[in-house]
């Protein structure tokens, strides 16, 4: 089902005016950028009083794939904004579920509502500094919100997966396995995880995306909380805790909530409409749990670059950006104190341009002409293509000595002489994975910490939360 721009013109061309009951043609179709594990589009149409505009959620590159408890496809999403909208939860109206007969691919066809989405505009934007220091008391409210939806009233409970957090945990961990990867913090992690459970939940529905980033705002407050691609029923902290995951505060990072509030405010927006203190203990669980399942997820964009269907540029670039995920769980888990390896002086020929010259000649063009002489999703590619550039500049400067600190740290925990790293890392892996290597065994936490403070030195020195480390990780 991946058909060009042209044929899906053409096909909603032909749709629109069936399904839609004042359309009168197609004027326009626009993907938007972002949009890693689906794509999001406005669509312009004619009708009798003049243009108006409609969004459309299409799986990415049109394919869903299996329907599973997991991942229960684009027609529940729809259905849940429905839910949800009946319940007082900001919505778009959803007009039509794509089917088979369509030839668009998965996906649904909705209202288009005006706001901000993007979550670094929403902790910055001007147009929204009266209405920011309310949001983190609004984003608790509308969570609780949809927590309370009756899931048996709404046939919900027959359409959504039950998880539990050890069951999440082990999910998301046998996911990872998969890849084939050895990361050993997102070990480490997992491990810590499975000793801390949380033991006492009211099942409830847990949209388990919500974050600065997915909720659309605009001077007002909340127009519509956004991708319900991932609901489930389980422990509704677990929303409280990735709402409050570093990774969604977007450079703000002594701001828990989105970068725009305290946690406080958002606790207390959501007690009233619960009428119920919330979990703190568990609240943290899940913010640690939201740092490992990111990075986790942020594996697996690589994995799916590398075996399709969607092969962009952004892929491989999100992928990278799962240490940015790992010192986060430092920063919770083990914080303390850490030294950054130097980088290596510049070598090769003074009469031809080095690497790193070409590297910085091609990054260059594409900040300076491409990403300027473009716009819409092709500037957004170019961007992302600039910023991977820069870490492989990066990685040849700081690569050498980072994998020689790896390297002697993992020969010392495991008393090896071993040379190779990757093997090395891998018997570190299967330690921590069959309990041979404990979490509280001498020099692991200051070996991972060293680690993953290198590597996001390398994907991305300006995350936050490589600051926050360096300070011994206060102020997560």
């Amino acid at each position: 089902m991946n058909v060009s721009h042209q044929d899906l013109e053409q096909r909603l061309g032909k749709l629109l005016p069936q399904v839609i009951d004042d359309c009168t043609g197609l004027t326009k179709l626009e993907r938007l950028s972002g949009g890693a594990s689906q794509e999001t589009y406005r669509i312009t149409i004619d009708t009798p009083s003049g243009a108006r505009q409609l969004a459309m959620r299409r799986a990415a590159g049109g394919e869903e794939g299996e329907i599973t408890a997991q991942h229960p496809g684009l027609a529940v999403e729809a259905r849940l904004m429905q839910v949800a909208r009946g319940h007082g939860v900001p919505e778009p109206e959803v007009h039509h579920v794509l089917g088979p007969q369509d030839g668009i691919g998965a996906g649904f066809i909705m209202q288009w509502l005006d706001g901000e989405a993007l979550g670094a505009r929403i902790v910055k934007a001007p147009e929204l500094n009266e209405i920011r220091p309310q949001l983190a008391w609004l984003f608790g409210e509308t969570l609780a919100r949809i927590h309370r939806i009756d899931l048996t009233a709404t046939g919900l409970d027959q359409q959504l997966q039950h998880l539990s957090p050890e069951a999440y945990v082990r999910q998301t961990w046998e996911r990872y396995q998969t890849f084939d990867t050895p990361q050993p913090m997102i070990d480490f992690t997992a491990q810590w995880l499975l000793d801390n459970l949380p033991t006492n939940y009211t099942p409830s529905l847990v949209h388990n995306d919500f974050r600065n980033g997915n909720v659309m705002v605009d001077h007002s407050g909340i127009v519509a909380v956004l991708d319900w691609e991932v609901a489930h029923i389980g422990d509704p902290m677990r929303d409280l805790g990735w709402m409050l995951t570093h990774s969604w505060r977007f450079g703000r990072a002594h701001l828990p909530v989105g970068g725009f509030g305290e946690a406080e405010d958002f606790f207390a927006g959501y007690e009233s409409v619960t009428a119920q203190r919330v979990d703190r203990q568990a609240v943290k669980f899940w913010q640690v749990f939201g740092s490992f399942w990111w990075a986790v997820g942020c594996l697996g964009m690589a994995e799916h670059y590398r075996n399709g269907p969607d092969q962009s540029v952004e892929r491989p670039g999100i992928g990278r950006r799962s240490s940015e995920c790992q010192i986060d769980c430092v920063n919770l888990l083990i914080p303390g104190p850490l030294t950054l390896v130097e980088p290596k002086a510049t070598t090769g020929l003074v009469d031809m341009p080095r690497s790193d010259e070409l590297l910085t000649s091609v990054i260059d063009f594409l900040r300076q002409q491409v990403m300027t002489e473009t716009s819409g999703r092709t500037q957004f590619l170019a961007r992302v293509a600039s910023n991977s550039l820069d870490i492989v500049q990066r990685e040849l400067a700081l690569g050498e000595a980072a994998a020689h600190h790896e390297r002697s740290g993992i020969q010392a925990l495991l008393k090896s002489q071993e040379e190779d790293l990757l093997k090395l890392r891998w018997q570190l892996v299967h330690g921590l994975r069959d309990g041979s290597m404990a979490l509280d065994t001498p020099g692991l936490a200051a070996h991972l910490r060293g680690c993953v403070a290198n590597q996001i030195n390398i994907d991305q020195p300006r995350y936050p939360g490589l600051a926050t480390a360096l300070r011994g990780g206060v102020g997560v």
